[in-house]
């Protein structure tokens, strides 16, 4: 249903992205209960990560998805059933061990950072956090702390995501910060990176935020609006 892409504009004509869905294979990430339902955040993190890529594509982008499942496409229901048969492009499988699905992942990343040098890169990787149920959070960002663009990415994703919530929902107020944190795949990446939290799975009202198909296309229509933001200040640096 959504393999066509109407292109809107050229926003986003020379750029080139990386997106990165959280965990999948053999590791679903955090995991939690509801409805009756097994919630993983890879099956959720995947169709956010998705759309996004959607759009980016509809402004005119070059879009790499690096974790890929091959027979699950944009999904239009609150529950995402979970499979293990993801894989890392182009058609990689995901190794058990943690350390090497990070490496397998940076490495696809970076060789393909060489192909296209000179062009406007960023990889962006995005996670749903695992906290206790009364630990609600807003949508957050890390950035590497070695990276001054990093920084930048990740305000100007923060700053469209406080625009939007003041505009939708006024009053509401967001909470999101921007952080560094020295974590494997920003220190290792060659592209500048923003690693992105989408909320607390465990959380009554965060969980909204990811069964709703019409919340999960808002963050996809958002973070990408925060990434058009970027490149426009950015892509002559």
């Amino acid at each position: 249903d959504y393999e066509r892409i109407e292109i809107v504009s050229n926003a986003l004509h020379g750029a080139v992205y990386y997106l990165i869905s959280g965990h999948g294979g053999p590791d679903p990430g955090a995991v939690a209960r509801y409805n009756g339902k097994t919630l993983t955040e890879d099956e959720y993190a995947y169709d956010i990560t998705l759309r996004l890529a959607r759009v980016l594509i509809s402004h005119g982008a070059k879009v790499y998805m690096i974790t890929r499942d091959m027979n699950d496409g944009i999904r239009d229901g609150w529950y995402l059933a979970t499979d293990k048969d993801e894989r890392v492009y182009p058609n990689k499988k995901i190794p058990s061990g943690q350390a090497e699905r990070l490496q397998q992942r940076i490495n696809v990343v970076n060789k393909l950072y060489v192909q296209n040098k000179g062009s406007y890169q960023r990889m962006v990787e995005i996670h749903i956090d695992s906290r206790s149920k009364g630990n609600g959070t807003d949508v957050f960002f890390y950035y590497n702390p070695q990276s001054v663009a990093g920084k930048r990415l990740a305000e100007s994703l923060r700053s469209t995501m406080a625009e939007k919530y003041d505009k939708h929902q006024p009053g509401r107020g967001y909470n999101g910060t921007v952080s560094a944190r020295a974590l494997y795949m920003l220190r290792n990446s060659y592209p500048v990176a923003s690693f992105i939290e989408l909320g607390n799975i465990h959380h009554e009202r965060d969980v909204q935020r990811i069964i709703m198909v019409k919340n999960r296309q808002a963050l996809a229509e958002w973070l990408a609006q925060g990434l058009i933001k970027d490149y426009k200040a950015n892509k002559k640096r």
